[in-house]
């Protein structure tokens, strides 16, 4: 009877491990940016053919 009460307890306890590990597990997901190069979203402000609203927007930088 001792016997069967320590294999239980084993395999509760890889049970438990194995449970408890499962839950740490994340997808690695590592991003490689070039230096100098921007590849983000385009700005639509930049591309658009007014530049009044870019001058608008940078006139309260000027001060940095």
């Amino acid at each position: 009877m001792n016997a069967s009460i320590q294999k239980l307890a084993v395999w509760t306890g890889v049970l438990f491990l194995t449970v408890s590990l499962t839950g740490c597990y994340e997808s690695p997901t590592v991003t490689l940016f070039e230096p100098g190069v921007y590849k983000g979203a385009a700005d639509p402000l930049l591309t658009s053919s007014d530049n009044e609203s870019l001058n608008e927007r940078f006139t309260g930088q000027m001060d940095r």
